[in-house]
């Protein structure tokens, strides 16, 4: 049974895991899918996603298996979650599952922030095939 704090969520993306990690890692793809930021897969790599209206967060990567795993503490101080990434081949594609935990329902922020990413983080998912089937990615 999934743990009530976190979100959990998949998609399925018919391109190989190389390119899935670099729309993961890559800071001008991942402007493009979801929010800018100087994501780098290192462990320790400090860095931050400018949240538009929610401001510039601060993360931390955490976990790093190049084309298989990306984990990064995300807004730390203020919302301080993780995020997951797993990428796992399938066929000709990738099932990209992304866990998104730690969210502090009983703080009237956490419980805003996970009720809003439950239902934003399926459209981003789908902004990464957008973004993969473009081209000139």
């Amino acid at each position: 049974m999934a743990e009530p704090t976190a979100i959990h969520c998949e998609q399925y993306l018919a391109h190989p895991p190389a390119r899935v990690w670099k729309a993961l890692t890559d800071p001008g793809l991942h402007a493009r899918w979801w929010v800018p930021g100087d994501i780098k897969p290192i462990v320790g790599h400090l860095f931050t996603l400018d949240m538009g209206n929610w401001g510039v967060q601060p993360c931390q990567v955490t976990a790093v298996e190049p084309e298989r795993l990306l984990a990064y503490r995300f807004a730390e101080g203020s919302l301080d979650t993780t995020i997951t990434w797993r990428l796992e081949p399938e066929g000709e594609g990738t099932r990209l599952l992304l866990d998104h935990t730690g969210f502090d329902l009983e703080s009237p922020m956490g419980k805003h922030a996970y009720h809003g990413m439950s239902e934003g983080w399926p459209h981003v998912l789908g902004r990464i095939d957008a973004v993969l089937g473009d081209p000139t990615a």
